[in-house]
């Protein structure tokens, strides 16, 4: 769940520009953990859509984990584009501390994605080749090529890369010990280590098999967790949605 600098920061990001200790950055945490692949990250993934899908193939009382994987696959292979508002929780094993932020997310194929912080202004974005993570307050924005970067396979399969079912190990989770009664709940561990994450527990509409949650685990036991509401699927998005220019006196730290 996963960018060395604080321990709140220990994702993917600042890996590649170790800078001085500054104030944690939620964004980085994200960038790892939903940008993950989220460069990583991130939920998407992660919604609720409000169109209903129905389901063929067993009971879902009989459904493997490999099944509801390809559900979830087969949902986000015919999305284009999504849209969502999110709640982010990042829970600081070490101090237990709570960081809460939120705000709009979008996805785009192939590889595109946006994150608005409404709360402190931060943004993390990508357009396909680079991705950018601007902190509003610390007046810094990190920027790296995609393909540079340890854009892990937790999100992979929502922005068109990767296959879940290929990219991970899964589990199937008791959905009522999970609180998640009416849907299911996949145990997730990627099959090459990543230095972001350890786990990845999705969270799916037993109606729709979309991702409404994603909670990303990591080596010291951090939790990252993203809830989104209010999805749009398919809709079109806005021009220069993914392009992003960092307001004047910013440094850029360029990996």
């Amino acid at each position: 769940m996963v960018v060395g600098l604080p321990a709140f920061a220990r994702v993917p990001f600042p890996e590649y520009c170790p800078m001085p200790s500054r104030k944690p950055s939620t964004s980085r945490a994200v960038v790892a953990s939903i940008s993950i692949q989220l460069c990583l990250a991130a939920a998407a993934f992660i919604t609720v859509a409000s169109e209903r899908v129905a389901v063929a193939g067993p009971q879902t009382s009989e459904l493997t984990a490999e099944d509801i994987g390809q559900r979830v696959q087969a949902f986000y292979d015919k999305t284009a584009s999504f849209r969502a508002t999110f709640e982010q929780k990042y829970l600081i094993k070490s101090t237990g501390i709570e960081k809460k932020s939120n705000g709009e997310v979008i996805f785009e194929k192939p590889g595109k994605m946006s994150w608005r912080y409404k709360n402190n202004g931060n943004r993390v974005v990508s357009d396909g080749r680079f991705i950018r993570v601007y902190e509003r307050d610390n007046r810094q924005m990190f920027e790296s090529e995609m393909g540079k970067t340890p854009y892990p396979a937790a999100l992979a399969f929502l922005v068109g890369d990767g296959k879940l079912i290929t990219s991970f190990t899964l589990r199937k989770l008791d959905a009522k010990q999970m609180k998640f009664e009416g849907g299911w709940v996949l145990e997730a561990k990627p099959k090459e280590a990543s230095p972001a994450y350890q786990t990845m527990i999705l969270y799916v509409d037993g109606t729709t098999a979309q991702v409404r949650r994603v909670l990303l685990l990591d080596a010291q036991g951090n939790r990252n967790r993203f809830d989104f509401s209010k999805p749009n699927v398919n809709a079109k998005v806005e021009p220069g949605e993914f392009a992003f220019a960092a307001p004047a006196g910013t440094q850029i730290v360029r990996q």
